[in-house]
């Protein structure tokens, strides 16, 4: 006798950032909907990503200035951390932040959340757990984890993720970070703010490999001034097991460096391996990413990917458009593509950097003629009234077009300034579309203005 199959409109395997609003949209258009999640609702941006660690960065901040209260004429006495607090501080917002869209996906008239590993039997049957559930249509949200390479003697000692660091209450005597990109990087900082000694290995030439060198620099300049100890081009990194921690050497004949915690954080991979996509057809790249159309269909019509698991981005705003794309074509009649988007993102360092479009680098390897425009912190009115003068702003421009081609802002707000220039990239204007805008003093926006009157041949 067959096993009873349960039918839905549409299946939602993961419950991250794409899943949730895409099953609000699916059910008010009168569809019933399955939403399946394995571990957390909220995917990994709620639980491991973005909310806690930037509620960390926040305490991070807080300890930081305290410390400096002195350069601004404030007497603050000893600055301590309790980690037990700034923990506690951490998963309320979190928890407060899941339990929102638990409610939210509960609530929905038409969505059934399911809990347990999704895996499927064929193109249109997914097994839960020992139960069949159905669909015409079926969307994959399944996100990513990190990466753990093989690494001599890391399976000796107790090394951490980002997902392990996060549930952490003590301050480690020295944290010892593997990676020299945007989780590496973050952690790192926060940690020396909370009062750890820290030391990064990378295997590369330099921090943040994707961006420009000058922007490397700046950003392993930031981290050496607040005490972090960097090393680079390790290549051929090692750990002993020690009795009260590890000692790590980068690369043969190095001193070897003690350490007590250790975060690997050398990249993340696509939750792929265990869906059973071979049984429905899906293929995946070399590395293990579904492929996807401009539309975000994998090469079965009736299947969709959606956020980290399509290696179309990795950040929750590329998840979340990813959604948008796809409810676009499905139920708005309104064509999205995601070739239509300006690549955008931010490294969260204290400053951070703001990112749009292309590098510098990336332009002159186009071989187009092009402008750039550069602008120290130092020569910003906010961020000298601030005291926050570390880092530049950077924008390239292409000469033949006017178009703005990429921007890089490294210092206090390039987050948020970051914007006025992808939103003119987005509507494809020129640069003097806001080259002559009055912006409001003081504010570290006003310089996007100058910077532009300001361009010179990029060589």
């Amino acid at each position: 006798m067959a096993e009873p199959v349960t039918e839905f409109d549409a299946i939602i395997v993961g419950a991250g950032q794409a899943g949730p609003p895409l099953a609000g949209r699916l059910t008010e258009a009168g569809q019933t909907v399955a939403v399946i999640e394995r571990k957390l609702v909220g995917g990994t941006c709620v639980n491991y990503g973005c909310i806690p660690t930037k509620t960390l960065v926040a305490s991070a901040h807080a300890a930081h200035m305290a410390r400096r209260g002195p350069e601004f004429g404030i007497g603050t006495g000893d600055v301590s951390v309790d980690m037990a607090k700034v923990k506690a501080r951490k998963d309320t917002i979190v928890e407060g932040d899941r339990r929102g869209v638990e409610h939210w996906l509960e609530g929905m008239d038409g969505a059934t959340l399911l809990r347990g590993h999704a895996r499927f039997v064929d193109p249109h049957t997914i097994e839960l757990d020992g139960t069949l559930l159905r669909a015409d249509r079926i969307f994959l949200n399944v996100g990513g984890r990190a990466v753990v390479p093989d690494i001599p003697g890391l399976a000796d000692i107790d090394y951490l993720t980002n997902v392990s660091l996060l549930e952490l209450d003590t301050l480690p005597e020295h944290l010892v970070v593997i990676g020299g990109s945007y989780i590496a990087l973050e952690f790192a900082q926060m940690y020396r703010r909370f009062g750890a000694q820290v030391t990064v290995i990378e295997r590369g030439p330099r921090l943040t490999s994707r961006e420009d060198e000058d922007v490397s620099a700046a950003i392993r300049e930031i981290l050496e001034s607040e005490g972090i100890e960097i090393h680079v081009g390790a290549d051929d990194i090692r750990f002993t097991k020690r009795d009260n921690g590890f000692e790590v050497t980068p690369h043969s004949g190095a001193t070897p460096i003690a350490g007590s915690h250790a975060l690997i954080a050398v990249g993340r991979m696509p939750n792929t391996d265990d869906l059973g996509l071979e049984n429905a057809g899906v293929r995946t790249d070399s590395r293990g990413y579904i492929e996807v159309d401009d539309a975000l269909r994998t090469n079965v019509e009736h299947i969709w990917a959606m956020g980290d698991c399509n290696g179309k981005g990795a950040f929750t705003h590329t998840s979340y458009n990813d959604f948008e794309i796809v409810a676009a074509n499905l139920l708005d009649d309104d064509p999205r593509r995601v070739s239509d988007r300006v690549s955008t993102y931010a490294l969260y360092i204290d400053p951070p950097l703001g990112r749009a479009g292309m590098t510098a680098d990336e332009v002159r390897r186009s071989g187009r003629k092009a402008l750039v425009g550069i602008r120290p912190m130092t020569r910003v009115g906010r961020a000298v009234e601030k005291g926050e003068t570390k880092g530049f702003m950077k924008v390239v421009v292409d000469a033949e077009t006017d178009e703005i081609l990429g921007a890089s802002i490294l210092g206090v707000g390039g987050d948020e300034v970051v914007h006025a220039i992808l939103d003119v990239m987005t509507a494809k204007l020129p640069y003097t579309a806001i080259s002559r805008t009055m912006h409001i003093h003081p504010t570290v926006s006003e310089l996007v203005p100058t910077l532009l009157q300001d361009l010179k041949p990029l060589t």
